[in-house]
């Protein structure tokens, strides 16, 4: 009882004796004295390089892993809520404080949680030092498949490893199989274009065995139909496989462009898997030193050209006046050229394509791109990022089912197809209504990593537990243009303002994007924690408005409310 009086401060986690965990005293800190909304990253003694954050929510204080599950970050510079969400400043993985559950992606590991009291005249954690050092623990998804449900899931991208996770979590114990076109597990698609990762063991999420504790079945093969009357999904294998519940969640087909030659010389490459990958570095060579032409200045386009930029020449071919006008304007648009530029990558802006022209040593490769003013530009290889459209081939002929003018498919909220009940469309294909700042339901259809995993987790919750209201959330993605871009929000319904805070003539700025005085979405470069802040003020209905920002207004002062808006 005497040492009981002289521990506070115990998180919701209680001790208990006989378990694997070790106490470990906080470097200096004497007491629990945050604030309520504080958070602080702390050291743990004897062990080299440990640390965990400290959050007080209430009169709670909660210890935690102290970075990121995802890629890493630093979580002493995300965003604290009062109801306990934790936002990374990355790329805006959200976790539950209380328990360390992933809320929101591109997160997949939770964080780990460590009682934590204070004791002596100093502050103590309790937990395994080698979960300590890990920063995360590993989601709790085993199970022997039982009873008369079964999930298939067409795909294997983002979305599709949101769906099936979440699942496992929330508690789902029926059948669940994955049937993927792809040569391999669900990986990190973002790799692809960022760093052109050719080695897929780097960049899956989960290992064979992993999906094998979760009883979860992995298909390599191709969907050639579904008969969603019968409620079976046939292969190109001349398999079939029925289900109660299906999420179709088949990606993007890269576009291709359907002008002389492009079709019918080689070294001409499309990006979209792991093979794309390993086609375009083995046409550049271990010598390097190739003339490399990016068709495109869209996101892909930029990291390709970013990504070889090293020992090649490298040129961009673009139709805006500067890369990624249409989505981000001219004026930030160039910044991000500049910065590509400084790598040594050119540009060709305001330009179109005519034709590829073959290579004089080797007839059947390419050799150069021919621009419409008559500008040849010499090409080893060229690589195509001008976008995808909806891979919904299988379902095109099918009268049970309308696809959309783009070929997607329209959906709900909670990611159901129209018409068909107990079957989701996520991604690449989903259409859905968006209720973010601007959107008033507006339907649209996002090409984001963090969509496809988000909307796989709400079509997940809805099958485990379909009482639950859908999850809206706020669209972030992010990418590698020289420097790191963060971006949240959306504009379907387009955007007539801009203001631009921070100096973005050293590529360090805040863009904010209004329709009306209207902040719609937010752009980011060198100023975390301003994406992940906005995104967190969009949900809440209490973003500052664009003549507020002009006025110097600044979102990292403005409070967050405890009410969700959208």
């Amino acid at each position: 009882m005497a040492q009981e009086s002289q521990i506070k401060g115990l998180s919701a986690l209680n001790l208990n004796d006989g378990d694997k965990r070790e106490e470990f005293k906080i470097k200096g800190l004497s007491a629990l004295d945050l604030k309520n909304g504080e958070k602080r990253e702390v050291e743990v003694e004897g062990i080299e390089g440990g640390k965990v954050l400290l959050a007080k929510i209430g009169s709670t204080t909660h210890a935690m892993s102290s970075n990121c599950t995802h890629y890493g970050a630093p979580l002493k510079l995300g965003v604290l809520t009062p109801e306990g969400r934790l936002t990374c400043a990355w790329h805006g993985a959200c976790f539950n404080v209380a328990t360390g559950d992933v809320e929101d992606a591109p997160a997949l590991d939770p964080l780990a949680k460590f009682e934590v009291y204070e004791k002596n005249g100093a502050v103590y954690i309790k937990g395994e030092e080698e979960t300590i050092k890990a920063s995360r623990r590993k989601p709790d998804v085993k199970c022997k498949a039982q009873g008369q449900e079964k999930v298939v899931v067409i795909g294997g991208g983002s979305g599709t490893i949101g769906a099936v996770q979440a699942l496992r979590e929330q508690g789902f114990k029926g059948e669940i199989t994955i049937i993927s076109r792809e040569p391999n597990l669900p990986l990190d698609r973002t790799k692809l274009s960022k760093a052109l990762i050719a080695d897929k063991s780097k960049i899956e999420w989960r290992s064979q065995d992993w999906y094998d504790s979760a009883s979860i079945n992995t298909v390599s093969d191709e969907v050639n139909s579904v008969d969603f009357k019968a409620k079976s999904v046939s292969t190109k294998s001349g398999k079939s496989f029925p289900y109660t519940k299906l999420i179709l969640a088949s990606g993007g087909t890269p576009k291709f462009l359907p002008l002389p030659g492009f079709k019918e010389l080689s070294n001409i490459f499309l990006l979209r898997t792991v093979p794309d990958v390993q086609a375009i570095l083995g046409a550049v060579g271990e010598e390097k030193g190739k003339n490399v032409v990016i068709v495109g200045s869209s996101f892909i386009g930029m990291e390709v050209a970013n990504a070889l930029s090293s020992n090649n020449t490298v040129t961009v071919v673009g139709m805006e006046s500067a890369p990624l006008e249409r989505v981000m304007g001219s004026e930030v648009g160039k910044i991000f050229q500049e910065l590509i530029s400084k790598n040594g990558v050119k540009f060709q802006m305001e330009a179109s394509v005519d034709s590829a022209q073959p290579s004089q040593d080797d007839k059947s490769k390419v050799g150069s791109v021919l621009l419409k003013d008559g500008t040849s530009l010499p090409a080893d290889l060229v690589v195509l990022g001008i976008g995808v459209t909806p891979a919904t081939e299988y379902l095109k002929d099918n009268s049970a089912i309308e696809l959309e003018k783009d070929g997607s498919i329209r959906t709900n909220e909670a990611f159901e197809v129209e018409g068909h009940s107990g079957v989701y469309a996520i991604g690449d294909i989903a259409t859905y209504p968006y209720h973010g700042p601007g959107g008033n339901g507006c339907l649209t259809r996002i090409e984001h990593w963090n969509v496809a995993q988000n909307a796989g987790r709400s079509a997940a919750a809805s099958i485990a537990n379909p009482s639950v209201a859908p999850k809206r959330f706020i669209p972030i993605f992010w990418s590698a243009l020289g420097s790191q871009l963060r971006y949240c929000g959306n504009t379907p319904n387009g955007w007539d303002d801009l203001v631009l805070q921070g100096q973005p003539d050293e590529a360090k700025f805040a863009a904010f994007y209004g329709k009306g005085d209207t902040v719609v979405a937010v752009a980011s470069m060198q100023m975390d924690p301003v994406m992940s802040k906005s995104a967190e003020l969009m949900r809440r209905g209490n973003m500052p408005s664009l003549s507020e920002l002009r006025k110097g207004t600044s979102v990292l002062d403005v409070g967050l409310p405890q009410e969700i808006k959208i």
